[in-house]
């Protein structure tokens, strides 16, 4: 069963967190606190969203995916940015992934997004041919930047004064 995420569902995110930070070797980034997510997810102005996927028999959470909107200036239409999508190791193969994964394809209709898109760490062969297997085309020519830490800080310094 996929639902929507509730606040009551915070705990267990921010666990799923942390697991799918393990697999993807860099848990100690994965830093948001209960309070963070409650916000981000939650408050007055939700900066994402969650699905949840639920095993059948037992109701435990064994999956979550994370997104939020996004727009292009191509298109002139927003779309939507998976940031995390994650089934516990006990229920991979269940068909959770894909369920999660189709569920926000039906939310990107039903809202208008012509857009459906995330990142693959180039290692994970398991997620790439599963995603491969769904028809997602992979944009090799692109590559993602990021600043963040000192160079961001130093990078900000250097706005000039105004209102932005």
């Amino acid at each position: 069963m996929i639902r929507s995420a509730t606040v009551h569902d915070i705990p267990e995110i921010r666990t799923m967190i942390r697991e799918l930070a393990a697999y993807e070797r860099a848990v100690e980034q994965a830093r948001a606190t209960e309070e963070q997510l409650r916000e981000a997810l939650f408050g007055a102005h939700p900066a994402a969203f969650a699905l949840i996927a639920e095993d059948d028999g037992t109701g435990q959470a064994v999956g979550y995916a994370l997104w939020f909107p996004r727009f292009s200036t191509w298109t002139g239409t927003r779309g939507m940015h998976l940031e995390d999508l994650y089934v516990r190791p006990a229920a991979r193969g269940g068909g959770h992934g894909r369920a999660l994964l189709a569920s926000l394809a039906a939310l990107c209709r039903r809202h208008g997004y012509d857009r459906f898109e995330w990142w693959v760490l180039d290692w994970n062969e398991p997620a790439i041919g599963f995603y491969k297997s769904l028809g997602a085309e992979f944009l090799d020519e692109w590559k993602v930047c990021r600043l963040s830490g000192g160079p961001l800080e130093e990078l900000a310094a250097q706005a000039p004064a105004g209102d932005a």
